[in-house]
Parts: structure tokens; C-alpha cells; sequence
């Protein structure tokens, strides 16, 4: 496949075949190479090819193969002539990131912080097909899906602060529970304020590094040492049943000939069907808002219970990085309605931008980057050149590089409990498999990620946050 370097981590596939634009990768020479491992590059020139997209296929440094869409990309398509798709969204709509501020500092936690752990580890269930302790009916259920986290403050789990500070105000509008389909339902009826498994975790963090004092300032970090709670999960089994069910209605409604990958099925966006999984996307997408919500209450809680208060306990911001959505883009110079995939991509709107909260309008969206197991993770903020360059995304996270099974084959999970208690950093887990298909080394390096997209513009680095405390499923 033809490449060519058109700027400093910036290459192009240049239109050729079936594609209706180029395709744009944001990535250094060592992570192109990691790219070209898999199918990362055939993806995104495959939705190059698709109905409808508007000026590129983006991949973001941290992109990877996925299903049909690689991880880390971003497509946007015009609402009348374009298309959703389930690939572009993946199968755990609104996996995103939660990130807690507090007033405490790491000498004043560190003696506390098994307990934390343990108690954070007790409150806030983890593993694959865990339940909660939250008893839902079906009712309160359909209310969580077109309400999201707004049914969660309702209910006591958090303040309307929060709300503010969740992408979209934690509630996707156009939600319907209509089309959500009985098996979704009952997986998603014991799941909700549950963390899951795979790459999901709950870390307490501390500060490292702050390069962006004023943006720093504006987020609420207020120094090296300040303790932090990032909450990565999403959907649980609800997502990823309502992906399976759409994938399966779209190959039966309009089937897959003609398409460069089966797994790229879609529908018309301003079809019927097309109508009915966006909806049921947004409800998932609420689903994962409120449980996020109530697993950021339980952490509250815990830090009350061991500390004596929760004392500045404060959100930052909630961000998603696996979702579609319909959003006002300049398209040459005029503003214009479009369906932007974000698959592994993160929102990164630049100062100014309508919707964003008003502590935050004048230094831009607050971007969540998490690492690996072990590794430091990063606070960005938006810029107004990411909308020319990615239609206002970046980076999501370090990206895979290496399979789970190989993971497996590689590492124990308790070598790494030990290695990293070693670096003074405590190790909660339901599984040692688990934790062991998660090592760091199966992971990209999240430094060189953040740094391209500083480097490039899509995001502006504000600090750096390292672990003291995991607890993974």
C-alpha cells in the first residue's frame, strides 16, 4: 500500500480504487511501524470507501486493528448521503474515562492506600459478567437509557457539578429504549456501577508532572502530589449486545456485497435502520454515563469511610471515545451537521467551542489519555487546530500491540503484581489471567503517543499522572 510522509508524524494514503477521500495517520516513525504489524492501514483505507464520508479517514496515534474501523479511528459522513455503522463505533459503546480530582496529597494517602483499595475493590464490583449490588427493574432501566447520568444524580449518586463536567452533560438526547433488545436488557439489568474486564481498570493517581499551568489551574490540579481517580469502563454486556444485534439487522437488511470487509456493515444514517441503532447507541451511551456516575459515588463513599471525608473530591471531566455522533464541523469555511465515528478516539474540542463547560471555555476541553498497567497516563486539552486536522479528536489511550493470547504466553500476572509493589504501586485484581493479557508490554508506549499529539495539534499537554494504587477485573 502507498504512504507518503506529508508532514512532521503526518502521512497519506492517497486516494486510489474504491476510496471516496484519502486516509490521514498521525504517527511518528515508531509507531507507524507498529502500524504496519496489522491491518491498521487496509482498515482505514476500507472506510475510506464508505457512502457519504466527508474529507478524510483519520487514524490517531494510537491506532490499531479493530472490527472494520481500526481503534483510534475517526470518520465523519454527511447525514443525508452518509451512513452509521456499528464498526465505527465498536462493541463497548461509551467506553470512556472518569477522572476525579481531591484536596489530598499522596503522603497523606499513601499510608491509607491499601485500604482504599480494598474498600474501593468491595464497593465497586470488576471482573467479566460481574453484577453489582445495585437491584434495577426494568423500568429504572429504560430511564437510565434515555436519561444516562442525569438518573443517576436524580437518584443520589453524585451532584449536578458532575453533570456539567460529562461529556455531553452525560445524557446523549436522541436516546430511544424502543429497539434495545430483551437479552440486552437482562445483561444489562445486573451490570450497572460495575468496572468489568479486559483493559477496564480503576487507578488512584497522583501528579508527576504539570506542563500547562494555566490549563492545569482551570481543571482543578493544583501541584505535584495531588492525589487523582481515573475510572476507565463502558457499556458492559448492554453495548456490546446492542452492537451485536445492529450488525446482525444491518447484514440481513442490506447485506454486505460491495463492501472491501463485511465487518464495515451500515446502514443508510437517515434510514429506518440506521435510525434505530443510532438511538439505541445513544441509550447505550447513557447506560455507560450513569455507570460511570455511580461507580464515581462508591469511590466517594470509600474515601469518606477511610479518610474521614472526600474532602475536594471533584470531577474533572468524563470523556467517550467509542461512540457516533451528530455534530456541527467546518466543512470549507461553512458550518456543517455531520455523523462523526469516533472508534478509540477521544473529543478534544478547542477553547471556545459551544458545550463545553464554562470553567473550561477559555483553555479547551479537558482530554483524558490513559496508559497501560503501570504506566503514566495524561490530562490534554483541546485545540482549535484539531477540528482542521481531525475533526476535534485525538488519541485515546497507549493501543494495543501485541494479542492477548501472546500476552498470556509471555508474562504471569503475579510476576507483575510483584514488579510493580516493587515501584510502590499496589495491584488489585479478579484475575491474574486477566491482569497478565494487560501488561504494559503489550501496550504502545503512551508517551510517545501523547507526545505526537502534541506535537501534531490535537491536543495540548497539561500534566502527567502516574499510579499509585490499580484495581483491574
Amino acid at each position: 500500500m502507498d504512504i507518503e510522509k506529508i508532514g512532521e508524524n503526518v502521512w497519506r494514503i492517497p486516494r486510489e480504487g474504491d476510496m471516496r477521500v484519502p486516509a490521514v495517520v498521525y504517527a511518528s516513525d515508531r509507531l507507524l511501524d507498529d502500524l504496519r504489524r496489522d491491518q491498521t492501514l487496509t482498515q482505514a483505507r476500507n472506510v475510506a470507501c464508505l457512502p457519504g464520508i466527508v474529507r478524510m479517514s483519520y487514524v490517531m496515534p494510537d491506532g490499531h486493528q479493530g472490527y472494520g474501523f481500526p481503534i483510534g479511528g475517526v470518520a465523519a459522513f454527511d447525514p443525508d448521503e452518509g451512513i452509521v455503522s456499528p464498526g465505527g463505533v465498536g462493541y463497548d459503546i461509551n467506553c470512556g474515562v472518569r477522572l476525579l480530582k481531591t484536596d489530598f496529597t499522596e503522603a497523606e494517602v499513601t499510608g491509607r492506600r491499601k485500604e482504599l483499595l480494598s474498600g474501593i475493590f468491595g464497593a465497586v464490583p470488576a471482573g467479566a459478567g460481574q453484577g453489582g449490588g445495585i437491584k434495577l427493574d426494568r423500568t429504572a432501566l429504560r430511564e437510565i437509557l434515555v436519561k444516562g447520568a442525569e438518573w443517576a444524580v436524580a437518584n443520589g449518586y453524585g451532584s449536578g457539578e458532575d453533570l456539567e463536567r460529562t461529556e455531553e452533560s452525560g445524557r446523549m438526547k436522541d436516546a430511544g429504549a424502543d429497539d434495545i433488545s430483551d437479552r440486552a436488557m437482562e445483561r444489562g439489568l445486573p451490570q450497572i456501577g460495575t468496572l468489568g474486564s479486559g483493559n477496564h481498570f480503576l487507578e488512584i493517581q497522583k501528579v508527576d508532572e504539570i506542563f500547562d499551568e494555566e490549563a492545569a489551574r482551570a481543571f482543578g490540579l493544583t501541584g505535584r502530589g495531588q492525589v487523582l481517580v481515573m475510572i476507565h469502563c463502558g457499556s458492559r454486556g448492554l453495548g456490546h449486545q446492542v452492537a451485536s444485534d445492529f450488525i446482525e439487522a444491518m447484514e440481513n437488511a442490506f447485506g454486505v456485497a460491495g463492501l472491501p470487509d463485511r465487518e464495515l456493515v451500515h446502514a443508510p444514517f437517515k434510514s429506518a435502520e440506521g435510525q434505530r441503532y443510532y438511538r439505541s447507541m445513544c441509550a447505550a451511551v447513557n447506560y455507560a454515563f450513569a455507570n460511570r456516575q455511580m461507580i464515581a459515588h462508591g469511590v466517594r463513599e470509600v474515601f469518606a469511610r477511610v479518610l474521614g471525608t472526600s474532602r475536594g473530591m471533584g470531577q474533572v471531566y468524563d470523556v467517550c471515545h467509542n461512540v457516533a455522533k451528530v455534530d456541527e464541523h467546518d466543512v470549507g469555511g461553512r458550518s456543517t451537521r455531520l455523523v462523526v465515528h469516533r472508534k478509540g478516539a477521544t473529543r478534544s474540542f478547542g477553547p471556545g467551542r459551544p458545550g463545553l463547560p464554562a470553567a473550561y471555555r477559555a483553555v479547551g476541553q479537558p482530554v483524558i489519555i490513559p496508559g497501560s498497567m503501570g504506566t503514566a497516563s495524561y490530562l490534554l486539552a483541546g485545540t482549535a487546530a484539531a477540528e482542521a486536522l481531525s475533526f476535534g479528536s485525538t488519541a485515546h489511550g497507549a493501543g494495543r500491540v501485541m494479542s492477548r493470547h501472546e500476552a498470556l504466553r509471555r508474562f504471569r500476572g503475579e510476576k507483575i503484581r510483584d514488579d510493580l509493589a516493587r515501584r510502590g504501586i499496589e495491584l488489585m485484581s479478579t484475575s491474574w489471567k486477566g491482569v497478565a493479557e494487560e501488561a504494559s508490554e503489550a501496550y504502545k508506549d503512551v508517551d510517545e503517543v501523547v507526545r505526537v499529539s502534541h506535537e501534531v495539534g490535537l491536543g495540548r499537554l497539561v500534566a502527567r499522572v502516574v499510579p499509585i494504587g490499580v484495581i483491574k477485573g
